[in-house]
């Protein structure tokens, strides 16, 4: 076991890290992916740090192959982007980069520094960066070249322990970052750790801090959950530790109400579960059908509603706007949620055979609002094509009054060129030949 030491501010050498090697730890070099390797070996070759970071570490250390591999490095984005061409740069707050390798897509990021707390914006150092991490489980880096672990919070001993451990101060780790409650309990639920008793009760009591976060933090986290495979268990803790109210609050109210509504929400999560380990490839749309299915079954007597043979487009549209507001705070793809919606009308006996048209009443009434202002910038095209016709025409008038004189003049240059000052017919039979 080796140690990585710092300077502090009197000039004394102190122990930052503890540095695992390749015959302390359990990671398979087979298990990296190759063109992850392919961006840490570009990055080292360009005089940068580059270490696999985060839940791919974990996961290789318990014998998991990871989704995805996530990349620190000391290069700033505005650097990455310059030394792959195949990427791009995200982010407002802070600024990442995705490097693409045909389907794939590698998160690089820069070290960050804790000058401002543990949000702020500014780069930094890997001895600062590791204490933006949330919990020791996600702090550790990896370095696949010298098949090293470099561990600064006990992140590994934690993982062997099967505990999920803050690095940030319980005081401010949650009100810094509210989505950090979310991440914890779908890490504990996802992996099989203890969420310690501390821990546990701080999130209990910190759960209304998810009131005001974006809704798109809040669906992407969700979307996770849907896709994990565990959306039973992490929904389960969510549920024990009050934060799914502020996820999924109409579903809360629902399950707290009927219970018969809970065992079936509950049973619809647990096949969920089973779809994702079957097909993991499955579209959202039939995986968001699991979340809704038991709601929009409860909305009606869908036997009596059939009997009364209603329009197919009329009833879409009322379960839309029933389910739109059920699944609130969270914001899927359109496209995901209507195909979700048909995929549990079909079950319940509705043709769900509608024309795109049918739903679409209000997107019709905002085309026939913009229909005038469609005109008006039609007409302005016209007019700027027009007037940029008439201006070619004019430059085109221009050149050729310009250029008329010296048409005229060539002839006569000609002639005096070839034809000599003399009498005879000869000279000028040349002249006509040439």
């Amino acid at each position: 076991m080796l140690k990585r030491y710092s300077v502090n501010e009197k000039g004394k050498l102190v122990k930052k890290a503890v540095i695992y090697t390749k015959n302390e730890h359990s990671i398979s070099a087979q298990k990296i992916d190759p063109d992850a390797m392919r961006v840490i070996t570009h990055l080292r070759d360009n005089g940068y740090a580059a270490y696999i970071v985060g839940g791919a570490v974990r996961d290789l250390l318990v014998g998991k192959t990871p989704k995805d591999f996530d990349i620190v490095t000391d290069a700033t984005p505005t650097k990455i982007k310059k030394i792959f061409r195949n990427s791009r740069i995200i982010g407002k707050r802070f600024r990442l980069v995705h490097v693409f390798f045909g389907p794939k897509i590698f998160e690089v990021s820069t070290f960050r520094s804790i000058a401002d707390g543990t949000v702020g914006n500014k780069f930094g150092t890997m001895d600062e960066d590791v204490c933006r991490r949330d919990f020791s489980l996600n702090a550790l880096y990896y370095d696949p070249i010298k098949e090293q672990i470099i561990d600064y919070v006990d992140g590994v001993r934690d993982i062997k322990r099967h505990r999920i451990e803050p690095v940030i101060p319980l005081n401010i780790i949650f009100k810094d970052d509210p989505v950090r409650m979310l991440r914890a309990v779908k890490y504990a639920a996802g992996t099989g750790f203890h969420l310690p008793h501390k821990l546990k009760r701080t999130i209990c009591k910190s759960a209304s801090l998810l009131g005001p976060v974006s809704p798109s933090r809040l669906t992407e986290e969700l979307i996770k959950i849907i896709n994990s495979g565990s959306a039973y268990n992490i929904i389960s803790l969510a549920m024990q530790t009050d934060i799914y109210m502020h996820i999924q609050p109409a579903a809360c109210s629902f399950m707290y109400e009927n219970s018969k509504f809970e065992r079936a929400y509950m049973t619809s999560l647990k096949e969920l579960d089973a779809l994702i380990v079957a097909d993991p490839t499955v579209r959202l749309g039939k995986k968001l059908s699991y979340l809704i299915y038991d709601f929009i079954a409860s909305l009606t007597d869908w036997k009596k509603e059939l009997e009364e043979n209603p329009a197919p487009s009329e009833l879409f549209l009322r379960t839309w706007t029933q389910c739109r507001n059920f699944v609130l705070p969270m914001n899927p793809p359109r496209v995901e949620l209507e195909f979700a919606i048909r995929t549990c009308l079909k079950k319940l006996g509705v043709n769900t055979k509608i024309p795109k048209s049918a739903f679409s009443a209000k997107e019709q009434k905002k085309d026939k609002k913009s229909a005038p202002e469609k005109d008006k910038s039609a007409k302005k095209q016209k007019k700027a094509s027009a007037s940029k016709k008439s201006a070619k025409a004019a430059s085109l008038k221009r050149k050729a009054t310009q250029a008329a004189p010296q048409l005229q003049a060539a002839p006569v240059q000609l002639q005096n060129a070839v034809m000599p000052p003399m009498n005879g017919a000869q000279p000028v039979q040349k002249a006509a030949q040439i």
